[in-house]
């Protein structure tokens, strides 16, 4: 067990460098929480809407404006980064 504490520490200590160097960077840590896309709600719930602008009568407007953005992104290189 005095191995596994020691290397507990160890990676402790590290930890620890790692974010006083981000600090000094200028960064810091912050928390996010974002959907689960794995749960049966959130499946259910973007089925729905996806449903529903399917049903719009804006939809080709719509589907249009977003391939245009899709166009001048991909013109400009940015998925190649």
């Amino acid at each position: 067990m005095a191995a596994r504490t020691a290397s507990a520490k160890s990676s402790a200590k590290k930890v620890r460098a790692h974010r006083a160097k981000l600090r000094a960077q200028g960064l810091r840590p912050i928390q996010i929480w974002v959907p689960d896309v794995n749960d049966p709600k959130f499946i259910e719930e973007a089925r729905r809407q996806s449903y529903l602008i399917a049903q719009s009568p804006q939809e080709k407007d719509d589907q249009a404006f977003l391939d245009s953005l899709w166009d001048e992104l991909w013109d400009q290189g940015f998925y190649d980064k």
